[in-house]
């Protein structure tokens, strides 16, 4: 099993360096696809009480990967904005304030208004 983990991170790291997604993308779906099978497997030749255990751990494990591992927060694509968490913007006196802009800004000063006694 070890061996197979070892497999699968050097597989998703020569991936990674070959281009910025198609291979990532590809190596990532066989990847899960066979790991979810390797999973089914194991946990159908488990008898229940067994079995149950092994399931709580592993959600135990996905919260915490979920939670702790690089890259598990948010993510946008090219030109986006994402946030895991909170996110205060406050545009005051006229000024502007955007998490993504595509394209040009522009601020005109007030115009006057009526003249005033």
């Amino acid at each position: 099993m070890l061996q197979r983990l070892d497999q699968t991170a050097a597989d998703l790291a020569q991936a990674s360096d070959e281009d910025a997604q198609g291979a990532l993308e590809r190596v990532r779906a066989a990847q899960s696809l066979s790991w979810e099978t390797r999973f089914t497997d194991l946990l159908q030749d488990l008898p229940e009480p067994e079995r149950d255990e092994a399931v709580r751990a592993l959600r135990s494990l996905v919260e915490h990967v979920r939670q702790h591992a690089p890259g598990s927060g948010a993510s946008a694509g090219t030109g986006g904005f994402a946030v895991s968490g909170d996110v205060t913007m406050k545009a005051t006196n006229g000024s502007v304030v955007a998490g993504v802009i595509n394209g040009g800004v522009r601020v005109d000063p007030p115009k006057p208004g009526p003249v005033q006694d």
